[in-house]
């Protein structure tokens, strides 16, 4: 095959493959971090804390990490036809992409909200925030350097998924490696394929990692007491005013 036709299939599965990649991680973010909030909140000593709501969502999301990728899409091949219409292609690879990226994401989340200073969250309390208030006012906002890390990992994660996906029939960089590259014995489209992976990986994970320290430079937990000042102030009785 000339370099112009290598060109052509490369170009067109880095764009399945980016695409595979975009639609599951919003639908890993949609799923995953209400579900990581949820793990804390629900736990001991929390401000919603439910033991049974707990451990239901703790084994849902144990089982949903510890399914093997390749099972996982084969498994949801039924489910994928069902909802795309179809079980192959780009489209069809983000339905197990998403499923099982939102567990994981999930579990990252969760040790990013866990991290949040328990002081802060009692201040914030103090001062008359509620549930909601705290979620979106303290610990989203003082865990999001963490959280956008863990991001950048479920991204880096999807890409490897991706390329598994090809496998069965999901195209993208993975299905030329094995297309092209191994039963058309052509190790060029490999070596290619590998290479514009390692660069998609390497762009990600430096762009997370600069988005990380500038979250952290810009603010983070230093700027804690400011953002609390906005919360709603405690309400005072006539009694206590007296």
């Amino acid at each position: 095959m000339s370099w112009n036709a290598m060109q052509s299939v490369l170009s067109t599965a880095t764009l399945d493959t980016l695409f595979m990649v975009w639609w599951s991680t919003v639908w890993a973010v949609i799923g995953g971090l209400p579900v990581g909030i949820l793990l804390v909140l629900t736990g001991p000593g929390r401000q919603l804390q439910n033991s049974a709501v707990n451990k239901v969502l703790g084994a849902v999301v144990n089982v949903g990490r510890s399914i093997p990728f390749l099972i996982l899409v084969i498994a949801l091949i039924p489910f994928t036809r069902y909802l795309i219409g179809t079980a192959s292609g780009p489209s069809a690879a983000v339905v197990p992409l998403a499923i099982g990226a939102i567990p994981f994401f999930a579990r990252l989340v969760e040790t990013a909200v866990r991290e949040v200073d328990g002081g802060l969250v009692e201040a914030a309390q103090s001062m008359g925030g509620g549930t909601w208030t705290i979620i979106f006012k303290v610990l989203l906002p003082q865990a999001l350097p963490s959280l956008v890390a863990g991001l950048t990992n479920t991204v880096v994660t999807l890409i490897s998924y991706s390329a598994m996906a090809g496998a069965v029939g999901a195209n993208g960089l993975g299905s030329v490696a094995i297309t092209y590259g191994q039963q058309r014995n052509d190790m060029r489209f490999v070596g290619v394929t590998v290479v514009l992976i390692v660069i998609i990986v390497t762009v990600i994970q430096l762009a997370g990692d600069l988005v990380v320290r500038r979250l952290a430079a810009r603010g983070g937990r230093a700027n804690a007491p400011v953002r609390l000042l906005k919360l709603p102030k405690a309400r005072v009785t006539a009694d206590e005013a007296a």
